[in-house]
């Protein structure tokens, strides 16, 4: 999984940026769609 670093945009909503190997900005995401997202992939244990 790509590695990811946080940061808080101008009006203050927290951001996930995914950079690529050389450094540049790959994607950004709010923390809130990225959270959601990674839940809806993996799943919990309380599925059914």
């Amino acid at each position: 999984m790509a590695k990811r670093t946080t940061h808080r945009s101008s009006k203050g909503t927290k951001l996930y940026a995914v950079r690529d190997k050389s450094g540049k900005f790959k994607d950004i995401q709010t923390y809130k769609r990225a959270h959601s997202a990674d839940l809806r992939k993996k799943g919990t244990k309380g599925d059914k």
